[in-house]
């Protein structure tokens, strides 16, 4: 097993193993469209509510300073379960497990291209979301909306799934507290993280806030 060195730019230096840790994607996988669901996001604050997080406290994600990336994703999947043919003919509901990876292995390009805090996010409880963090050694903590408050206060698109309600995949750039841009459809999920390294580089925070 080999380790890939993450250097924050606070300083803080991470080892984490770099594995193959998700499972191949089928090629005919339907891609999300752009239904227009994120269209009122940018430029919103971000609601005051404090969020489980994985490292065992709360984020409360408008009081973070500087630039903050939150990737919403439907529901990760456990090793060795069977993925049904109906969850893969949804547009944008398969592959969390690899756009978790893919934010894991370009870790350290979103900290230099100007990222201050990473986060993962999903209706999944925290204890569900702590076995991803440790089974795929993600450098960065996983947040639970259980409760859907948070994505109910910004009405962020969601579907419904055996009997759960779960958010569609997209990703928020925060800039102290506010939204000031999403990513969204997110496809192919593979290639998320490789998507918000190439736009904060095009964007720096400087530019889009104030």
């Amino acid at each position: 097993m080999s380790h890939v060195r993450l250097l924050a730019r606070s300083g803080s230096v991470f080892y984490v193993p770099y594995m193959s840790t998700a499972p191949e994607l089928p090629p005919d996988l339907p891609r999300p469209e752009d239904d227009g669901a994120c269209a009122h996001l940018a430029g919103t604050k971000s609601p005051d509510i404090a969020l489980g997080s994985t490292k065992g406290i709360t984020v409360n994600l408008s009081e973070l300073a500087g630039r903050t990336i939150v990737y919403c994703y439907p529901r990760m999947g456990q090793p060795g379960g069977t993925v049904p043919e109906s969850w893969n003919a949804i547009p944008g509901a398969r592959g969390c497990t690899n756009q978790s990876c893919s934010f894991r292995d370009h870790f350290s390009e979103l900290v230099t291209a100007g990222a201050d805090h990473l986060f993962g996010l999903s209706t999944q409880d925290v204890d569900y979301q702590r076995e991803a963090v440790d089974r795929l050694h993600l450098p960065f903590s996983l947040l639970s909306d259980e409760e859907l408050k948070f994505a109910n206060a910004l009405n962020l698109p969601r579907f419904e799934y055996d009997r759960a309600t779960l958010i569609k995949r997209l990703t928020l750039v925060i800039d102290n507290g506010t939204i000031t841009h999403v990513l969204y459809p997110v496809f192919p999920p593979d290639r998320s993280a490789e998507q918000t390294v190439e736009w904060l580089r095009l964007n720096p925070a400087s530019s889009t806030v104030g």
